[in-house]
């Protein structure tokens, strides 16, 4: 089946439709529709403020979606792709009790005993089975949640979403739980190349079992749709037949389904009036609008979110996938729809499309600002906003327009993206995070100076970064003058200090006499392996300990230590880097108090995919972990506790190079594994205690 030719913008309309109706209804979540009436009235927009909330948060409706699509990519983009396998993702990029699922306890929270279930090594299906979980617990509503990518992997093919969905599903569910999930699935699938609500449900439902309760449910609000023009009505025929007090369970998918459905058919093409009645309709209100707000974003594609009110400028395309990929927490609509069609063109055998050369920001579809915003500092008197926009003498090229005025001597307009997430939960969803840019990188960008400029300007790269009390600080690049009409580009080697987190990329414009006028930038990315080292930095704070994604039992600042670790039982890892990091060494002196075995990781990818110079019972190895431990090269070793021992990995394309040096010598092992390409740094310990000081990630010479 060929893609459709608007495939990558009804993708990115799909994703923010997703985030978009999340972020609209995760402020009340769990609010009954007579609360929802009485407090809020009928939601029309975000009503964040009102409730004293933040608008971008992290949330399991996206965490889950975006996530658990990544086994695809992990396997090899098959078409064949089993529930064990995606399971297998499940544990490598969930941290347990800290991200993407509600940690709600055995029997409690179905995504929860899932987990537990996989942890013990049950395989999916089973470990979301009926048969195993009970069917209160089986059929909640998370199939149903987490199955958007699923459907956008396979435009037009509903038969191929519905299965991806049941097979996605049945990890953590089973019964109506991935019915549901299957009929949303085909319907999305659908809404490429279907714009009718009822053939969409048509398709759906032929996706499903005839006697299922999905398919009765839906044929019921058909028939109260045909019976009553104010979906106020419809919505008291659900309550009284398909209600809370029906379906029990912390959040059953029966109810929630049919408010969904209901939504679909009385919001007709209209993304805001689908969105306004599952909101206002109350029960799982983020869940629900997420799922709705996908559908109806696939639908109309971007005019269709764009014929209501504002609801992508407050956005800014922003989102958090907080995971054990840490370097990839800090995402956006764009980036994660161009994953999706990655996917999507790879099952269809096609290459994968990269704008501008693989630009991490290319600003390549209408209004996609990329979480580019204004910086807000004080000294940022010069006036700018951003908006997406034309590029000058680029037909059809797209690129993120600055605009400032009143810039003079003293004064910068300033606009920058987060690369580590200054917003820290006060409740709900932890976020885990490590920066994705480092000193060392390489920072480029290209900026077009408006035609119509009056006056040329100077511009700059810039970061900022957690520097003395974790204050923000800026350091910058060198500038380059632009006057109007000019292009240039601009390259810089990123230099912070020792353990500062970079929470902020940008570009800086100044002038040395009072100008308006525009900038584009066409471009702003990074390569290369970072130059730092990653223990604390001279000073008092806390965001450089933060940095390190914690799947340990005890991460700590040491009293003679950089970093002291402690497990409990089993493997921990603490982790730092990005996925894009390929060639470099790591360097660490480990110093175990009590270990099974401990190590240093590199090319990590994950909790359970990656490489390690492991010290173990009278041994070091290197070790690919891959769900699974196969050992690539090893030595007899007779380590022993309390001396320190200096470790060192090096990858160069499919050379893996482990040295460690201690008290009884130093031995090198050599290994030849190509499976891992790239990926983050860490330190392994097995149930005990290791001291770890002097962390640095250097390029190769």
């Amino acid at each position: 089946m060929s893609l459709p030719s608007d495939y990558v913008e009804r993708v990115y309309a799909g994703v923010l439709g997703k985030i978009i109706g999340v972020y609209v209804g995760r402020p009340f979540e769990g609010w009954t529709y007579d609360r929802v009436l009485r407090e809020l009235g009928e939601v029309t927009y975000y009503v964040h403020e009102r409730l004293n909330k933040p608008l971008i948060v992290s949330d399991d409706d996206i965490s889950g979606t975006f996530t658990f699509l990544r086994a695809m990519p992990d396997y090899g983009c098959p078409a064949d792709l089993t529930p064990a396998q995606i399971g297998q993702t499940w544990l490598n990029y969930l941290i347990e009790k800290q991200t993407v699922l509600w940690w709600g306890g055995m029997g409690n929270s179905t995504e929860h005993t899932a987990y537990l279930r996989l942890k013990a090594g049950i395989p999916a299906p089973q470990s979301g089975s009926i048969a195993l979980n009970g069917p209160i617990v089986a059929e909640q509503i998370g199939a149903q949640i987490f199955i958007d990518g699923w459907a956008m992997i396979a435009p037009g093919d509903p038969a191929r979403a519905a299965d991806l969905a049941r097979r996605a599903g049945s990890v953590s569910h089973d019964g109506a739980a991935v019915h549901a999930a299957m009929l949303l699935a085909a319907m999305e699938a659908q809404a490429f190349v279907e714009r009718d609500v009822d053939r969409l449900l048509d398709v759906g439902l032929a996706q499903i079992p005839e006697r299922s309760l999905i398919r009765r449910l839906a044929g019921d609000i058909r028939e109260w749709h045909a019976r009553h023009a104010d979906w106020h009505a419809c919505y008291a025929e659900i309550a009284a037949h398909y209600g809370y007090d029906k379906y029990t369970g912390n959040c059953h998918v029966v109810p929630n389904h049919a408010l969904i459905l209901m939504a679909m058919l009385y919001g007709g093409d209209s993304f805001q009036r689908a969105l306004t009645i599952v909101n206002t309709a109350g029960w799982d209100t983020d869940c629900n609008s997420g799922n709705v707000g996908c559908l109806m974003g696939i639908k109309e594609g971007l005019a269709g979110i764009d014929r209501g009110p504002d609801y992508r400028g407050p956005v800014a395309d922003r989102l958090y996938l907080p995971t054990a990929d840490g370097g990839r927490t800090v995402s956006d609509a764009l980036h994660e729809a161009y994953e999706i069609v990655r996917i999507g063109r790879a099952l269809e055998g096609l290459p994968t499309e990269a704008p501008k050369g693989g630009a991490r920001y290319h600003f390549s579809l209408p209004g996609a600002v990329q979480g580019f915003l204004p910086d807000d500092a004080p000294e940022c008197a010069g006036v700018a906003t951003v908006e997406n926009a034309s590029l000058p003498g680029a037909p059809n090229g797209r690129g993120l327009a600055i605009r400032y005025r009143a810039l003079a001597l003293g004064r910068a307009a300033r606009v920058r993206r987060e690369t580590y997430p200054v917003y820290r939960p006060a409740v709900g969803y932890r976020m885990v995070a490590s920066p994705a840019l480092y000193p060392g990188q390489v920072l480029s960008a290209r900026l077009v100076a408006d035609a119509a400029n009056t006056r040329p300007v100077e511009a700059r790269l810039y970061v900022t970064y957690y520097g003395a009390e974790d204050a923000p600080t800026i350091a910058r690049g060198e500038a380059v003058t632009l006057a109007a009409g000019e292009r240039a580009d601009l390259a810089w080697r990123v230099a912070a200090p020792t353990g500062c987190p970079i929470a902020w990329v940008g570009v800086e414009i100044t002038s040395a006499e009072r100008a308006d006028g525009t900038v584009y930038l066409d471009r702003l990315t990074w390569d290369g392996a970072p130059s730092v080292v990653l223990g604390p930095p001279e000073h008092d704070g806390t965001r450089w300990l933060d940095a390190w994604v914690q799947a340990a039992s005890t991460v700590a600042r040491g009293a003679d230590h950089d970093l002291r670790l402690m497990q409990d039982e089993g493997e921990g890892l603490i982790l730092q880097g990005t996925r894009e990091w390929q060639d470099y060494a790591v360097r660490a002196r480990l110093t175990p108090h009590l270990a099974r075995s401990l190590g240093l990781v590199a090319r990590a990818q994950g909790l359970r995919r990656y490489y390690c110079l492991r010290l173990v019972a009278g041994k070091v190895q290197l070790v690919r972990a891959l769900d699974g431990a196969e050992v690539l090269a090893e030595r007899p070793y007779a380590w022993c506790l309390y001396h320190p021992y200096a470790l060192e990995v090096r990858v160069e394309g499919g050379e893996i190079v482990g040295t460690v040096d201690g008290p009884e010598g130093a031995v090198t092992l050599r290994a030849e594994d190509a499976r891992l390409a790239g990926g983050a740094i860490g330190v392994l310990i097995e149930e005990g205690r290791v001291e770890v000081d002097g962390v640095e990630v250097a390029p190769l010479a």
